[in-house]
Parts: structure tokens; sequence; C-alpha cells
């Protein structure tokens, strides 16, 4: 191992007990030494780093449950149960590879491509529960990926019979039971209500497995809250739609997640926010004060238990109810404290700008703050709080005049009848004056760099579509088409070196880089080694094709390999629970300095959608049901990356793409209010706050116009309203995406580039006559090109390319 390997393996041990959720807790754990434990599950031994896609991570090892708990001294018991597992799943998994194959068949596709994110149910098992030992620990573990979505149904978010038997029996026969979730969101845990310790162990890379033994043993403690809410399936919000194939309805409008449970007074089983440890804290506030819209609090935090650990204070906003309804209350700011010993206290210092959680007003067209009392609580969760100020405001406060640009469905979102509570505490006038009211510009026109002036218009094309090899296989869509780093996911224009004109080298993310483990270089350049598409891919091509595909078998004798395993940080899902901005800002700091190490100039990550519903396949990428959250955690990892000289993040996928069904060509329909207030808000905190270099389109249409082609949003919104100065580009569009007997077409290239798409990726000659054929009908214009080109010109000067 490298140093740099080592390094940065030892940083994140330490820290990733922060990422997990203790959910209930009986005082059993944690152990006080490694003795004789019985261990089950599916997850035991076939632990789950991190989900499938382009979010997996080629590391040089990975330590499962099993391995972490033999390694740190426990003399493990069960082993007839995992080996028998191990025989149930390869029988199983025959199956459904062969079902898959079918369906992909019928549906005239590419198996590989139809089954891309596919998860297998876990199957139901009867094996003997025989472990020796008073403790015994279950592993629950689910995957999902890029591709598909999850389904209700038993082995994926309900639990299969056989789980649910083995839990409660070894919560009834042993001494000490801990149900382990190694999961990248919410299963159903409805019936488990008699299990007394559970712990979210998330999906937290390399030493996933690890982690667990060093909680287990007390050495650290969770400290991680939940940024999803967890309930029984059938009771999370049913209006809207989700998976449908060509249009998906957006009706529960801004009642997303917790917004919902709370505002429609739903009894979640585990809600936003929450989390427990093996200690317990005492807080009170100190000062709240209020400067101008600054809104400041001082938070007193007390281990007031016997061990140490770390909390959590979150702070929410209750908005008055006038002409806009609104959710029962808001995040606005939270705060963790360092480890606390029992007895000591820390002072936390929690502040946010009132205008954080303004309205969006359709009909104005404008986001504003509207008259009447806001009401702000604090707590250790969302359902855990109390109101600690109120703020005044006498009158409507016009923050920004913006246009309505996104269409307008035909249905009416969701409301509330919230009644707004009395409260007789603290309270604040709000100065109307003291806010900032903007008139937005849509008019401008940005700079054009000198270097444009010496491209041809071929070259201008060129600038605006990846660098693409003519030859490549369709696959390259999973992110293996560059040609000066191997396995990193692409890269811009290469051929016009000569003109002075860098190439940007892109990998994909967003648990880690996702670049070939192995590879060596001669005089024709980098090559990779192994097989070019995901190993979760490789059951579904034929033999030949992967003889095929093995770059391995082109390998001259004597040749030397070169190495870049690449470090596997936690999942995004576990970087938010742990609340921390210093944890993400570590991570995008490990990720930094591996992109030095390799030569990788964007990062394709952070990706902060939001978990709209708990089904997509891709939620473990994302951070949060949360807005905000979502927002600071991308903006912390952001500044992580680009603390490091000439290093970039892409911030993803914008926007409003919240499923993977038919990802490819579904349309979200959705209100331009929920739009703002939810899926377009963590984009914009992300940009106000670390500036990152570039940023990636969605596949999916928002009111029937696909993202990347949609100037209202690429340009109007997100250059003019949020300021954004970086490059844009298409996520991964490839001709093996057929658009036939399809609703919606594919994006065209001569459209994206007239939107403001600086980047169409991965690249293709179809791109490049597009764009020559929108030239030439006037669909485009070369100053289109000549504003896009430029774009990424700035950013190649900003990394130090140019």
């Amino acid at each position: 191992m490298k140093e740099l390997e080592k390094y940065n393996l030892e940083r994140l041990r330490e820290h990733l007990s922060g990422c997990t959720v203790l959910l209930r807790s009986n005082g059993d754990f944690p152990l006080e030494t490694a003795s004789k434990l019985a261990l089950y599950g599916n997850g035991s031994r076939r632990t789950v780093k991190g989900g499938t896609g382009s979010g997996e991570v080629n590391s040089r090892f990975f330590v499962s449950v099993e391995e972490g708990l033999k390694e740190a001294g426990f003399e493990l018991t069960g082993e007839n149960w995992r080996d028998g597992y191990d025989e149930v799943v390869r029988g199983a998994k025959a199956a459904f590879v062969e079902d898959v194959k079918r369906r992909a068949k019928e549906a005239g596709q590419m198996p590989a491509m139809f089954a891309m994110g596919a998860v297998m149910p876990e199957p139901d098992y009867d094996l003997p529960l025989d472990g020796e030992g008073d403790t015994a620990v279950y592993v629950l573990a689910r995957n999902s990926g890029e591709g598909n979505d999850r389904k209700v149904m038993k082995g994926d978010v309900l639990l299969t019979d056989s789980e649910t038997r083995d839990i409660l029996y070894c919560q009834e026969h042993y001494e000490k039971f801990l149900l382990v979730l190694n999961t990248g969101g919410p299963v159903d845990l409805s019936g488990l209500e008699s299990v007394e310790n559970i712990l979210v162990l998330s999906q937290l890379g390399v030493e996933t497995g690890s982690a667990l033994a060093d909680i287990l043993l007390g050495k650290t403690s969770p400290s991680g809250k939940l940024t999803t809410t967890w309930a029984k399936a059938e009771d999370y919000c049913q209006v809207g739609s989700f998976g449908k194939m060509e249009d998906t309805e957006y009706r529960e409008g801004i009642y997303v997640g917790y917004r919902y449970f709370d505002s429609f007074k739903k009894r979640p089983l585990f809600p936003f926010g929450y989390g427990l440890s093996y200690t317990t804290f005492e807080w009170k506030e100190e000062e709240t004060v209020l400067d101008g819209e600054e809104v400041k609090v001082l938070v007193r935090v007390r281990n007031s238990g016997n061990r140490a650990g770390r909390e959590v204070i979150q702070l929410y906003l209750s908005c008055p109810s006038g002409k806009l309804d609104k959710a029962y209350q808001d995040l606005v700011a939270f705060a963790k404290t360092k480890e606390l010993q029992p007895g000591e206290e820390e002072v936390l210092t929690l502040s946010f700008p009132l205008s954080l959680d303004a309205s969006y007003d359709e009909e104005r067209a404008c986001y504003l703050l509207e008259k009447g009392d806001y009401l702000l609580r604090m707590g250790n969760s969302s359902v855990n709080t109390k109101i600690i100020a109120k703020f005044t405001l006498e009158e409507d406060v016009l923050l920004r005049q913006v246009k309505n640009r996104c269409g307008k469905p035909a249905f009416r979102d969701l409301s509330s009848c919230r009644k707004e509570e009395k409260y007789e505490g603290k309270s604040f006038r709000v100065d109307p004056s003291a806010f900032k009211k903007e008139i937005v510009d849509y008019s401008d026109n940005p700079p054009i760099e000198k270097e444009v002036d010496r491209l041809s218009e071929d070259d201008l094309i060129y600038m605006n579509i990846g660098a693409f090899d003519p030859k490549s296989s369709p696959l390259s869509v999973i992110g293996d088409a560059s040609f000066s780093v191997a396995g990193a996911a692409g890269e811009s224009v290469m051929i016009l070196k000569e003109k002075g004109i860098p190439s940007l080298v892109m990998s994909d993310g967003p648990a880690g880089l996702r670049l070939s483990p192995q590879y060596y270089t001669d005089e024709k350049g980098v090559h990779a080694t192994g097989i070019s598409v995901p190993e979760s891919l490789t059951d579904y091509l034929p033999k030949v094709a992967l003889l095929f595909m093995n770059r391995s078998s082109k390998l001259k004798r004597g040749v030397k390999l070169q190495e870049q395993y690449c470090t596997a940080i936690p999942i995004g899902t576990a970087i938010a629970q742990s609340f921390d901005h210093d944890f993400a800002k570590m991570c995008g700091d490990i990720v930094g300095g591996e992109m030095e190490e390799f030569g990788v100039d964007l990062w394709l990550a952070p990706a902060l959608n939001i978990h709209r519903s708990i089904l997509c396949g891709r939620n473990f990428e994302y951070y949060s049901e949360d807005p905000v959250l979502s927002g600071k955690m991308a903006a912390a990892v952001t500044l992580g990356v680009q603390a490091h000289p000439g290093k970039g993040t892409t911030i993803k996928h914008f926007a409003a793409n919240n499923q993977e069904t038919n990802r490819y060509f579904n349309n979200s329909v959705v209100s331009e209010r929920a739009l703002r207030e939810i899926y377009l808000k963590g984009f914009e905190l992300c940009i106000r706050e670390s500036d990152p270099a570039a940023l990636m389109t969605s596949y999916n249409l928002i009111n029937g116009v696909h993202t990347s082609e949609d100037p209202q949003l690429c340009r109007d919104i997100l250059r003019r309203e949020f300021g954004y100065q970086g490059t844009v580009m298409t996520d991964w569009v490839v001709a093996a995406f057929s658009e036939k007997g399809q609703k919606y077409h594919s994006p065209d290239a001569a459209n994206v580039a007239r939107a403001g798409g600086d980047l169409f990726m991965p690249g293709n000659k179809k791109n490049f006559r597009e764009m020559k054929e929108g030239l030439k009908d006037g669909r485009l214009h070369l100053r289109d090109l000549r504003e896009n080109a430029s774009y990424t010109l700035r950013v190649m000067k900003r990394l130090g390319k140019l």
C-alpha cells in the first residue's frame, strides 16, 4: 500500500462511527471485550461497501463485517448459517440473471444495459441458528444502484419472512442482540418492535467491517442522525407518482420527507434528524441574537451520561401560513459537538439568514417572506424540538424578483391546513429594510475568451463535446472513456492541444474516484487492464464478449503494470448522516489528494438530488430528503476537493432527477414552487458557498423539456439567478439509449449547446453532426458555441491548465 492510501484509511476509520445511527439501545452495547459472538445475516459476509453503477470504487481491499470482527479478536460462531446462505444465494442469483436476460430480450434491449442497477431481492431460506455465545449480531444488507429503482417487496424495502423470523429468534434467545442495518436507505422495520438494539451501519466504504468492530467494543460511539425519514412503507406520502415510464407527477409539492410527516401529523418509525448515542446529553439555549436578517443561537451542550460521545443540535423554522401554505417546519441550521467526555460541556454557535427559508410565489414570480410570526425551534431531531424564539415581520418582504421559467403542471400541489401556534416567549421584530432586494437581469452577455478567436467552426464544435473514440463500446456510459487516465469516465476535447487548448480529465464518483486499479503505458498512451465494464454487469454478457472486452489479454510479455487504487469513502447518505461539515470536507480532501496523485481534473460528484422517495435506486449516492442539509454537505465536500490546486468538483444531477426507471426519457412534472424550494435549493446553496468548477445536468425532462436542452433552466436560473460561472456538462449520453417507443426524444447536441450546455459528454460523431446541422438550420449560432467554449476555458484557467 502507498503511504497516501494508509493515511486516508487511518483518517477515515476514526470518524466512521459518526456516520452510523443508533436507532434503539437498551444499554447492552458496547461490549467490554471481544468474546464469542454468533454472527448471522446476509450482510455478515456479503457486506455492501456502497451501491452499484458509477458510484463503485476500485479500492485495494474491502473489510466485510465477518473480517472486521475476526480482526478485532471476536470468536465468531454461526459459520454453518453463513456457508448455507452462500449456497442459497448462488442458486437464487442464477435464476435471477436468467430472468433479467429474458425480460431484456422481450424489451429489445442489450441485457447488460437493461440490467444496470438491477439487484436481486434477498431470497428466503431455512438455516439453523446454532451459533454459540451469549451475544448475537444479525447484519441485514440491501443494495441498489444506478439504472433501477427499489421496490416495496420482500427482500428489498420489506424484510423477508426468513429475516423477520431469525431476527426475532435472536432477540428472544440470546442474552445480548444487535440488529445491524448495512443499507443505503430505509427498510420497513415494522414487526420488529421487540428488538431492543438497532444500528444503521450504512455503507461506509473500505473499512465498513472494521467500523462495526470499533463500535461494538466501544472504541468509537455512534453519533449520526437520519437524513431521511424511516417509516412503514404504506405511511410514506402516496400523493404523486413514482416509477412511471413517461410522466412522473410531483403532486406532493413541497411536502417531501419530514415536511409531509410533520405537516400532516403522521408518525414515522424513526424521524428525520433522529439518532441515539452510547451516552446522553442535555442542552439549553444560552442566547439568541438577531442582527439584520441574520439569526445566531448559542447552545450549551453537556454530556450527561457515562461514556464519551457527540451530539447534533438542529434548528427548524416554522413560517406563517399566509397566501402560501407552508410546511410545519424547515431545517435551517445544524451543528455537531466535538467528542465530549462525561460531564464535559461545549457551547455551539448556529446561525442562518431568515431569507434561507423564503417561499416562492408563482403568481408574483418572486421569492419572499410573508408577514407574520416565524417560530424558531431547537432540538436533536425533527420531532424533539421546542420553540426558543419568535421573529415577527409586519409586512411581506420581496427578496428576489425573477421570472417563472420551468412550465406549469395541469394539477395543483398538495396543500396542508396547519394551524399556527401561539408563543409568548422571547420575541424579535424584524426590520423589513434589513433584507436586500434583488431584481434578476436576464439580458447579460458573458465575455468571450481571447483563445476562442483562433478556433474554427469545427474547433468550436469539438470544444463543445467530449473527446471520443469512434470505436468505443456503448458501455462507456458506465465510465471508461478517457484517453489520459485509465478507467476515468471521459475528458474534454484533445485534438486542439496544438492550438494551446488542454483537456479536462473526469473521473466518476461519488464515493471516491472510479479508476482502473491497474494499467500500463506504451507509445499509444495509457491502457486499463481487466474487463471494461463493472463486475456487476459481467453476468449479463456472453463469454465471447467478456473475452473480447478483457483488456489484459492484449498485454505484451514484460509490460510493467502500474497501480491506481482509490479510497472508497462512505456513500453520500452516510456522509450526510454525520451532520458534520468538517468530516464532509475531509472526505473531499481525501478525493482531492487522490485526484492530484492520479491526474484527474474534475470529479463527477458530489450528487445532491433529493430523497423524494425511498424507492429511488440511486438515493445512496445522494445526501438527504432536505435541501439545506444536501446543499451544505455538497458544499463542504466541494471545499475539501477544491482546496487542492487545479482540482474541481462536478455537482449533479441538475435537476429533479429522483428516479431511475426509464431515466433517459422520464419527465418530472413538477410545479415551479416545488422545483425551486425543494429540488433547486441545494444546488444554489452549494454554488454560493463553494463555487464548484463544474455542474452536470440530468437525463430526465422537466415539464416536457430535457434539462440539458432547457435554456431557461441552464441559462436563466443557473447562470443569471444563481450566478454560476463554471462549466456545464451533460450526463453521459450514448447511442445505446434508444428512443424507439418512447414518448420523448433523446437530447440533441445542437439543442444542448443552444441551451447553454458547454460539454456534451462523453462525445461522439453523431454529436458533431447534430451541431453542424444546428448551425445550418439556425437552431444554433456560433455565438452560442463561443460562449460555451469560453466558460470551459475559464475553468481550465482556474484549474491551472491554461
